[in-house]
C-alpha cells in the first residue's frame, strides 16, 4: 500500500528525490513519515509531514532534506539535497493513523518496502 521509489548511486554533494505513492486506502489525513536504516545500524527517524504540511525533520538532516506531500496524489515526497556518504541506507516511508507528527518508528502503522540510497565519496 506504500511504494517508495526514487534511490541510487549519487555522489556526496549531489540531491535525490524519494517518492512514496499510497494505494489502497486513503492517507490524506495521516501522518506520513521518511525512516532509514544504515547497514548495521538501527532504524532511524529523517522526517514527517501531517496532512496539514506541518513538517518535523530530524537534526541529522535539517536544511538539507525536505518532506513534502500532495494528498490528492497520495504521493510524499523526500528532497534530498548535499548528500553525504553518511546518509546511505534504506529509505522507508510510513504512514500513522494520527493527525500529530512522530519520531518513533512503533508510532507508525504502515509501511513501505524501501529504496536503497547510496552516497559515494
Amino acid at each position: 500500500q506504500l511504494q517508495a521509489s526514487g534511490g541510487g548511486l549519487v555522489q556526496a554533494g549531489g540531491s535525490l528525490r524519494l517518492s512514496c505513492e499510497a494505494s489502497g486506502r486513503t492517507f490524506s489525513n495521516y501522518v506520513m513519515g521518511w525512516f532509514r536504516r544504515a547497514p548495521g545500524k538501527e532504524r532511524e527517524f529523517v522526517a514527517a509531514i501531517t496532512w496539514l504540511s506541518l513538517t518535523y525533520v530530524a537534526d541529522s538532516v535539517k536544511g538539507r532534506f525536505t518532506i513534502s506531500r500532495l494528498n490528492v496524489k497520495k504521493t510524499v515526497w523526500l528532497q534530498m539535497n548535499s548528500l553525504k556518504p553518511e546518509d546511505t541506507a534504506v529509505y522507508y516511508c510510513a504512514a500513522r493513523r494520527q493527525y500529530y507528527n512522530s519520531s518513533y518508528s512503533d508510532d507508525y502503522d504502515y509501511w513501505g518496502q524501501g529504496t536503497q540510497v547510496t552516497v559515494s565519496s
